[in-house]
């Protein structure tokens, strides 16, 4: 199995944390989104992945895109720590929760969104700071609102699920952007707990081979 990814994408980030929660052995890859004008673009890799986006999950005949597809697939595959509740209705309001991250607050923010941003409507690094912040801060303030309603040790009561994959990756970018986290406390608790798990230790992305 190989994952193709780069050490700072959070959505590689999240289906490190998967790997390494459930113990799938795997080979990374690594794609430089900067590099040479970005290897992404390169053609071997878009032959890969079309939409010029990591990650990218190799397994036998299999190249899947888009993390959530690929972290749904491995939790289908290896039953070992089930990132989902049993219960439909639970499973649902968790699924729901993770897509208000990675499909809401993450994709306006992505790396090729800021770099439209500054090298064709020419915003300024400020400005382009501002646009992050802005979409983090919306997001997160809902899903702290949401949060009261299911958190326990994590996002959904004290199971390890979809939702705190997604959550911890965007946090993480949240700190690199100067977000003030502190204004969402049940967030930060989360991530602290998560941050202490094996698993999401090496899926750091400072612990990446090709972390810079």
């Amino acid at each position: 199995m190989k994952l193709y990814g780069y050490w700072r994408s959070s959505a590689a980030y999240r289906v490190r944390i998967a790997l390494y929660l459930k113990n799938i052995d795997f080979d990374s890859q690594s794609v430089h989104l900067i590099k040479e004008g970005g290897q992404q673009h390169h053609t071997d890799y878009t032959e890969l992945n079309p939409s010029h986006l990591v990650p990218t999950l190799v397994d036998g005949d299999l190249v899947l895109s888009q993390s959530i597809a690929i972290i749904d697939y491995l939790d289908a595959c290896y039953k070992q720590v089930p990132l989902y509740p049993d219960n439909i209705v639970d499973k649902a309001k968790v699924q729901a929760l993770a897509l208000d991250i990675a499909c809401e607050i993450h994709p306006v923010n992505n790396l090729r969104v800021q770099q439209y941003l500054v090298n064709e409507l020419a915003v300024t690094d400020q400005q382009k700071l501002a646009w992050v912040q802005h979409w983090m801060d919306l997001g997160f303030t809902s899903i702290e609102k949401q949060l009261t309603k299911s958190a326990g040790l994590y996002c959904f009561g004290d199971q390890l699920t979809m939702a705190d994959i997604c959550l911890v990756p965007q946090v993480y970018n949240a700190n690199r952007f100067g977000l003030t986290m502190s204004k969402y406390p049940l967030i930060e608790g989360i991530c602290e707990r998560c941050n202490k798990l094996d698993a999401f230790i090496k899926a750091l992305p400072e612990n990446q081979k090709d972390a810079q």
